[in-house]
C-alpha cells in the first residue's frame, strides 16, 4: 500500500474510522451497498439467475461443471468488479482518505469496506449451490469451501489491485473487464472440451486450476491432483494479493 501524506487539520474531524472500527466501517458501507438499488436488485435476482442453470445440468454437464462456472461467474461479478467499482468510488469521493485520517489501520480499513461485498457473495453461493446440492450434492463439500475461500481472496485483492488503475466506478467497468472475461472464459472452456484439450494451458490460467479444483470437489475423482491444481490456483492468488499491495491507491487518481 502506498504512504499517504499527514491528513491536515480540515481533515481529521471525526469520521466513521476515528469512532469506530472494521466492523462498523462494515456495517456503514453495507448500508451504503443496500440503499444503491441496482446492487441491492443484483443481490436478489443475481442468484435466481444463477440458480435457474441448475436445472440445465442434465444438459450443460456435470453438477462439479456448472457449480464451476457459477462459482467463478459469481465471484468475478459479485467480488471482483463489484469491490472494485466501490473502492474507485470510495476514494474518488475521498471516503477513503477520510477514513484513514481515523485511529483503524489500513488493513481494518480495507477490510470494513471488503467485508460487505464477499458476505453478500457468500450469501448468493450458499443459496444457488444449495439448490445445485437438492439435484447433485457434492463430494468432497470440505474441499469445495477451500476451493471458494481461495477465490473470494483472488477476486478481492485483484480488485484492490484493479481499483489502483481505475479513476472512477465507471472506469473500473472496463478495467475490470479482462480479468473477468479471462477468468469466466477459461471456466467456459473447460466445460466445453473437459481435460482432454490443452490441459496444461488451462490449469496455469486464472481460473483454470480452480475450476479443475471445484470440478474435482463436486464431482469426486483422484486427490492426487490436488497440488497440481491448488499450486496455480495460490500462485494467482499471490499474485493478486501482491499487485493488490503494489498498486492500490488511497488518493484519486487524475
Amino acid at each position: 500500500m502506498t504512504t499517504a501524506t499527514a491528513p491536515r487539520p480540515s481533515e481529521s474531524p471525526a469520521t466513521p474510522a476515528r469512532r469506530s472500527g472494521p466492523l462498523a466501517i462494515a456495517v456503514a458501507e453495507l448500508r451504503m451497498l443496500v440503499r444503491n438499488r441496482t446492487v441491492a436488485l443484483c443481490a436478489l435476482l443475481l442468484p435466481l439467475a444463477f440458480g435457474a442453470l441448475t436445472f440445465a445440468v442434465g444438459s450443460y454437464g456435470t453438477g462439479g461443471m456448472l457449480a464451476g462456472v457459477q462459482i467463478i461467474g459469481m465471484l468475478g461479478l459479485g467480488v471482483y468488479v463489484t469491490a472494485t467499482t466501490t473502492l474507485a468510488a470510495r476514494r474518488q469521493s475521498l471516503h477513503l482518505k477520510r477514513l484513514r485520517s481515523g485511529s483503524v489501520s489500513d488493513a481494518g480499513i480495507i477490510g470494513g469496506l471488503v467485508l460487505p461485498v464477499v458476505a453478500v457473495s457468500l450469501a448468493q453461493l450458499v443459496i444457488v449451490l444449495g439448490v445445485l446440492a437438492i439435484e447433485e450434492p457434492p463430494v468432497n463439500p470440505g474441499l469445495l469451501i477451500v476451493a471458494v475461500l481461495v477465490a473470494e481472496v483472488m477476486f478481492a485483492a485483484f480488485a484492490l489491485a484493479t481499483a489502483g488503475f481505475s479513476t472512477s466506478p465507471e472506469h473500473a467497468q472496463y478495467t475490470t473487464m479482462p480479468i473477468y472475461l479471462i477468468t469466466l472464459g477459461v471456466a467456459i472452456w473447460w466445460t466445453i472440451t473437459g481435460a482432454d484439450d490443452l490441459l496444461w494451458l488451462k490449469r496455469i490460467l486464472p481460473g483454470g486450476g480452480l475450476m479443475e479444483l471445484i470440478v474435482l470437489a463436486w464431482n469426486g475423482g483422484d486427490l492426487g491432483l490436488l497440488p497440481v491444481l491448488l499450486a496455480p490456483t495460490l500462485l494467482w492468488a499471490a499474485v493478486a494479493v501482491a499487485g493488490a499491495v503494489r498498486f492500490f491507491r488511497w488518493e484519486p487518481r487524475h
